[in-house]
């Protein structure tokens, strides 16, 4: 059985940085793509990066520079770095899975069928 363990998150001053951690384990095959994704109280989830298995990196237009995401395969371990952290960043976040061949690691919440039960990051003024 497929799981996925998110870490990393914690409370932090305003232009702070953090580094989340998701675990993925359980699979028999690598999954094709993996991604993070946020949701603030009363807002919608949004996507925040995406990566290939072959560590292909896709970011929406407003987080690319300041989020990283990559992996390490020895740990089965997909990394967010996040710097300059603002209080709008503050939010339950997310990894999600995907392993069908050929999906895209763009990411949105339809093509990952895989989540962990998110880390909570919460940024102060």
């Amino acid at each position: 059985q497929v799981q996925l363990m998110e870490s990393g998150g914690d409370s932090v001053q305003a232009g702070g940085s953090l580094r989340l951690s998701c675990v993925v384990s359980g699979y028999t095959s690598k999954w094709h793509a993996m991604a993070w994704f946020r949701q603030a109280p009363g807002k919608q989830r949004e996507g925040i990066a995406g990566i290939s298995s072959d560590d292909g990196t896709v970011y929406p237009g407003a987080f690319e520079g300041r989020f990283t995401i990559w992996q390490d395969s020895v740990k089965d371990t997909v990394y967010l770095e996040m710097n300059h952290l603002t209080p709008d960043d503050t939010a339950t976040y997310y990894c999600a899975a995907g392993f069908r061949p050929g999906e895209s690691y763009y990411p949105k919440p339809q093509y990952f069928g895989y989540w962990g039960h998110g880390t909570q990051v919460t940024v102060s003024p």
